[in-house]
């Protein structure tokens, strides 16, 4: 798993990659009620807004840690959306067909130092 200081977490496969947010973040918005999010097909690109995440406490936009074409929508959270607060590492957002990703994301070992720092 590679993480962004954005606390996107992505999971690469080949050239598949899921992509959702870390606990941290899910902790940080509190109860999430609603999911903005690409549709199949739409390109992304790193370090720019593909979506955004609706919480009781704001809205926060999602930057993507790749760029790449939208290959999934996880469909099930779009109808509860709360499903992140529960389990955020299950709960992927997106998948994408990943063409390049960013030198910038971290391993779990540097993520967790980040968020110490934090």
């Amino acid at each position: 798993m590679l993480i962004s200081k954005d606390h996107i977490w992505m999971e690469l496969q080949e050239n598949t990659a899921r992509i959702g947010i870390t606990d941290y973040a899910q902790e940080q918005l509190g109860n999430i009620l609603f999911l903005n999010l690409p549709e199949i097909g739409e390109p992304v690109k790193a370090g720019e807004k593909f979506g955004d995440v609706e919480s009781i406490k704001t809205v926060t936009d999602l930057l993507s840690p790749a760029d790449g074409v939208v290959i999934g929508v996880n469909q099930s959270l779009m109808d509860m959306p709360e499903a992140i607060n529960e389990n955020p590492y299950e709960s992927w957002l997106i998948e994408i067909r990943a063409d390049k990703v960013s030198q910038s994301l971290m391993d779990e070992k540097a993520y967790r130092q980040y968020k110490a720092a934090l």
